[in-house]
């Protein structure tokens, strides 16, 4: 949510309406003087008024600003701890690269984010490697931020440690106590490294209790559907093969709609509070006015 100056008590601007009344009716009575130069000496004075009237109601303006208490509402943050837990694993490689896949892959990633509003998210890249990109967190900005700046060949180009990056997505959720708890691994290619098993990768997914969606993307050959279904259907999770956007977009869309967390969470709004600075303004104009009046009189 974008940061934005509301205020506490707007009720306080209601004010203005007695100020000004006073100000048009409350004037002091003051002994009468002519001289013979009363013309000039009017003038002078109007010029005074005018200028004393407009301290008058700048300060009265800002003491009410400040006592309306002008904040800055900051992001909501949610704390949930009975919600979905969900990493999502996406494929960084070489091939990747082709036919723009990882920037749709990142576009639509990025609008499912946006729909998992209550839920704890990862994010883990492989290609040559695997690595954590983002622990589990509720700040999906970072994650949309970070996600954005990320491109093909950052975990190498040549080779698809798909197993891997199932295995080690997976210890995310070692002390996780959330109910439900969802990966979503999404490549274009097949294993070629052999750090880790591939039953050693479901063997860890299934100690968790990780529901296991496999999204392969391509054309026939390009990814291994046994293996994204084995991993799927052995941990209670769905394989979907995807050849367009739009494919691809309904998936992420159909996953939205089969794991939607229904947890109200509890949500904290932090304030920062602003009167401090209408309210110095207004003394400090106050002083001046006090200046001028000391200075008309001596």
């Amino acid at each position: 949510m974008i940061n934005q100056i509301i205020f506490e008590y707007p009720w306080a601007f209601a004010l203005m309406i007695p100020f000004f009344v006073c100000l048009i009716y409350c004037k002091p009575k003051l002994d009468a003087l002519f001289f013979p130069t009363m013309t000039f000496l009017k003038k002078a004075t109007k010029k005074s008024m005018l200028l004393e009237n407009i301290l008058k109601t700048s300060i009265a303006l800002l003491l009410i600003v400040s006592l309306a208490s002008p904040i800055i509402q900051d992001e909501i943050s949610i704390k949930n701890d009975k919600g979905y837990e969900i990493s999502l694993i996406v494929d960084a490689s070489g091939s990747m690269a082709q036919n723009n896949k990882f920037k749709i892959v990142k576009e639509i990633v990025s609008d499912f984010l946006t729909k998992r509003v209550h839920d704890k998210v990862g994010l883990s890249i492989f290609a040559d490697f695997a690595y954590v990109a983002v622990p589990l967190t509720y700040d999906k900005k970072s994650i949309k931020r970070l996600l954005s700046r990320i491109q093909v060949g950052i975990a190498g180009s040549r080779r698809t440690a798909l197993y891997e990056a199932l295995f080690l997505s997976s210890n995310l959720f070692k002390n996780s106590h959330a109910k439900k708890k969802i990966a979503i691994l999404l490549t274009d290619g097949m294993n070629n490294v052999n750090d880790i098993p591939l039953d050693v990768a479901i063997k860890t997914v299934k100690k968790y209790g990780i529901k296991v969606y496999t999204v392969g993307i391509g054309g026939a050959g390009d990814f291994d559907p046994r293996v994204l279904k084995k991993i799927a259907n052995q941990s209670g999770g769905k394989f979907f093969a995807a050849n367009s956007k739009q494919k691809l977009k309904e998936i992420y869309n159909t996953i939205d709609k089969l794991e939607k967390s229904k947890i109200k969470a509890n949500k904290y709004v932090k304030k920062r509070y602003l009167f401090a600075y209408p309210l110095g303004l207004a003394l400090l104009l106050s002083m001046l006015l006090l200046f001028r009046k000391n200075k008309e009189l001596a």
